[in-house]
């Protein structure tokens, strides 16, 4: 499966239309995919919120995952799972402050608050991933709206 593509399907079926639009023309139409890094996802309560630990046995998977998280930085944080490719649920981590520190093998995010409503939902936020996460959906991190690592539970 290395020499698979990933294709859109609406991009193949498209006919010409007729209006003496090109290929060019059109960018919104085209899909917009990304690589991104399968890794180890560890999520855990803290106190003031959660924190969630990226690990990538790749070396390449690791740098890439780190890369991505360094020239994404300052972005929001949003967390989503889905099965069979439908969204379960999206949390974006704006009730906090999000951190994102290098390991060795990784990266840990950890988003926290002073604010006993905002800690509340952060920790709502992580009992419901670790739920989806346990009853086998993909978990993906995001930062700024762009996947930077995916579990596969």
């Amino acid at each position: 499966m290395s020499t698979a593509m990933m294709m859109d399907r609406a991009a193949m079926t498209m006919p010409s239309m007729g209006t003496g639009m090109s290929m060019g023309s059109m960018p919104s139409m085209m899909p917009n995919m990304v690589m991104v890094p399968r890794c180890t996802m560890k999520m855990e309560k803290i106190t003031g919120g959660m924190k969630i630990t990226c690990m990538c046995e790749d070396m390449a998977s690791c740098t890439m995952m780190q890369n991505l998280c360094s020239m994404m930085a300052g972005g929001m944080c949003s967390m989503m799972c889905s099965m069979n490719g439908m969204m379960v649920c999206c949390h974006n981590m704006m009730m906090g402050t999000c951190k994102m520190e290098m390991t060795n093998d990784g990266c840990c995010m950890t988003c926290t608050s002073g604010d006993k409503a905002c800690c509340d939902m952060i920790q709502g936020c992580c009992d419901c991933m670790m739920a989806c996460m346990k009853s086998g959906c993909v978990c993906c991190m995001m930062m700024g709206g762009t996947p930077v690592c995916c579990c596969m539970a």
